[in-house]
């Protein structure tokens, strides 16, 4: 790592997000830090799609492949750690890592992601990005007229159910208790042959993360092989919260259309400011992030 006084730049975060935003600043001829701890939120997914030229790569292969090239950049470094301290300086901000690392920079980007709550159903966490997926862009393809579930109940239920119909007419919704679909709801569900059942699940059957059937209170079983959830998720990182960012009301870190949160000097970029979780979208915050903050630092140094 090379051992600047001062970066221009510290991304914590080195999964899509920070790496693009680290690629893009390299170029600019930042100094550029990147800290990351190695644990990305789709590490369990086998597969990554509907990314050009790396569709079907291993989520991992996409960041090896991505460290590789930023290798080539003198401006980058790399530090293995997990951020736990941030704070405002008279010159911008001082980082630490649990290991008693100090770092100074100008800027902050977080591209820390989120982290996702399972329920507490048994093969639920095992299957999660597997088998049971949260979006149809990234692997709706490989499950497609496949015997498929929606998890969930009420409106979200209800539209996902609409969504996923284009991929499989063969799709059930599972409520999990009571249905909360109003009766024109069901009634337009019923009219595209999507079935309801309203079951308290008590399992997933899985093998290796692959689910097979659900397992129902009342003893009965449903075969599947394929499933889609919404899980809620909380920040990867509480160092954007403690400086002062803003947290929206759906859980994301607060951005303009420059990807700045509302603490001048901090940005943000990746999974922890948008619901629409693709490698794709990641890399793409992350170049507008490096441009937006490179120019930011040239009028400040201009003046």
């Amino acid at each position: 790592m090379n051992e600047y006084k001062q970066f221009d730049v510290i991304i914590i975060g080195g999964s899509y997000a920070g790496l693009s935003a680290a690629l893009g600043l390299g170029r600019a001829l930042r100094k550029v830090l990147v800290i990351d701890n190695g644990k990305p939120c789709n590490r369990q997914t086998p597969n990554s799609h509907n990314f050009l030229t790396h569709d079907g790569k291993k989520p991992s292969e996409i960041n090896q492949l991505a460290k590789k090239e930023l290798e080539n950049y003198e401006t980058v470094s790399f530090y293995d750690g997990l951020v736990n301290y941030g704070a405002k300086t008279d010159k911008g901000f001082i980082i630490k890592t649990k290991s008693d690392r100090t770092f100074d920079t100008k800027k902050l980007v977080f591209a820390t992601g989120i982290k996702d709550i399972m329920p507490d159903i048994n093969g639920f966490k095992e299957s999660w990005g597997i088998s049971i997926i949260h979006c149809p862009y990234c692997h709706g393809y490989e499950v497609r007229n496949k015997k498929t579930g929606i998890f969930g109940n009420g409106e979200y239920g209800f539209e996902f159910s609409k969504l996923i119909n284009n991929w499989t007419e063969d799709l059930t919704l599972y409520t999990d208790g009571t249905s909360e679909l109003t009766s024109d709801q069901t009634k337009q569900l019923s009219n595209h042959n999507i079935q309801i059942v309203e079951k308290d699940v008590t399992s997933f059957n899985q093998n290796n993360g692959y689910i097979n059937h659900i397992l129902f209170k009342d003893g009965t079983i449903s075969k599947l092989e394929a499933l889609y959830a919404k899980a809620p998720f909380i920040q990867n990182s509480e160092i954007p919260k403690q400086l002062g960012c803003e947290i929206n009301e759906m859980g994301y870190i607060t951005i303009d259309n420059f990807q700045k949160t509302t603490v001048p000097g901090v940005y943000a970029c990746g999974d922890n400011t948008s619901f629409m979780r693709s490698v794709a979208n990641a890399v793409s915050m992350g170049t507008t992030t490096a441009g937006i903050l490179n120019k930011e630092l040239i009028d400040e140094e201009w003046n």
